[in-house]
């Protein structure tokens, strides 16, 4: 068993430094103080054609598997950029996945080449607030008029909706107390029509220059064209999507540990005291270095995941045991930076103090990790549903 990266893949890491080289840990202090979207970071993606990493060729996409998009995320958070960069780009690497699989050619031929290419943004609404993750219970309506849908509800943390033109959008399209099973719910990719969609930005703890929001939505009415597959059919669809986004987001995390953990090696190798390197002392060693055996483990269950879904092969638990280890990994190493700065680990011109905020995003979502111990205790251990 070989776990060495090929050579393509090498290539690919390879190309997003390079991609990635002016965009260097300043760039990302200064957006995390000033705010505002990365958008020529996003563009210098865009033009190096890597936006499309995981879409398929046939409309300017690399068609690569998920494996490569997850090197990709690693290798752009492992620069500095941490999840700040990682998501200014994360929507289009999975959220797409259910036109892929379940649009028409038509909406395939209309919808991909521009998000590929960097034209249009998208934003993924499915959370409401009353709801989180119970999503079968979802009450934004979508009712059929005629030609179109209108659609009104409420969405919550729903990331990029304040740069975004295109929304993709779940809705119940069946009444609560109609619905059965899954069914109900249905899928839609359509633009986001500012005068019938209030954005409402949320304050939060770090990753400024990429906004969450929360989304009012008024009587949009959406063309029946803009349904993806069949009404009521939505929650099945998004299935689709949760697994890569949950490998993605546990990649993100080893590369932002990856680059918390070196700043701390380098600290700890530059800063002297009582005439020697931090580094000397065991009580800095011996954090670094499980860190690293940590972030380490976190990877290696990061690609078998990855491998088992290009496989086609049930990946679920895997993806989310990556997800759940590689934020506890993500998090003991960002924690462990700050430690090793010492007060300067408090200063942010040291980047360790954003690194931790950032942190908490890969443990917190796109799903809790208590909820995801209580996914493994069913599917893995066979033991009796608890939620």
């Amino acid at each position: 068993m070989n776990f060495d990266l090929t050579e393509e893949q090498q290539q690919i890491c390879d190309a997003i430094e390079r991609v990635c080289a002016p965009f260097d840990a300043d760039y990302w202090l200064r957006k995390d103080s000033e705010g505002g979207f990365p958008d020529d970071f996003h563009r210098a993606l865009a033009d190096a054609g890597w936006l499309g990493i995981a879409m398929p060729e046939a409309y300017g996409g690399a068609g690569l598997g998920i494996t490569e998009a997850a090197l990709m995320m690693q290798t752009i958070s492992a620069t500095g950029a941490g999840l700040s960069g990682a998501s200014a780009v994360h929507m289009n690497i999975f959220g797409l996945h259910p036109v892929v699989v379940f649009g028409t050619e038509e909406q395939k031929q209309r919808w991909l080449p521009p998000l590929i290419a960097g034209k249009d943004k998208a934003c993924f609404a499915v959370t409401e607030p009353n709801t989180g993750l119970n999503t079968l219970k979802l009450k934004t309506r979508a009712v059929r008029d005629g030609d179109h849908y209108v659609v009104s509800g409420q969405k919550v943390w729903i990331s990029t909706a304040q740069v975004a033109n295109k929304i993709l959008l779940l809705a119940r399209t069946t009444p609560i107390e109609e619905a059965r099973g899954t069914q109900g719910l249905s899928l839609f990719y359509t633009d986001l029509d500012r005068t019938r969609i209030q954005v409402r930005e949320i304050e939060k703890m770090g990753r400024k220059c990429v906004d969450s929001n929360e989304v009012f939505i008024d009587e949009l009415r959406i063309p029946v064209s803009d349904r993806i597959g069949e009404e009521g059919a939505g929650f099945e669809y998004i299935l689709h999507g949760m697994n890569p986004e949950r490998i993605l987001i546990a990649s993100e995390a080893v590369g932002l540990g990856r680059a918390a953990l070196q700043r701390a090696a380098t600290y700890a190798n530059e800063r002297v005291v009582f005439d020697r390197p931090i580094g000397k002392n065991q009580g800095i060693q011996h954090p670094l270095a499980r860190s690293w055996i940590e972030l380490e483990a976190a990877n290696l269950l990061v690609l078998k995941a990855a491998s088992r879904y290009d496989a086609k092969s049930n990946c679920a638990a895997d993806a989310n045991a990556a997800k759940y280890f590689a934020g506890e990994a993500c998090f003991n190493a960002c924690q462990n930076a700050i430690l090793t700065h010492g007060g300067m680990g408090f200063a942010k011109e040291y980047h360790v103090e954003r690194y931790m905020r950032e942190a908490w995003i890969p443990r917190l979502a796109p799903v809790s990790p208590q909820l995801i111990l209580c996914f493994i205790a069913e599917k893995a251990l066979g033991l009796p549903k608890s939620y």
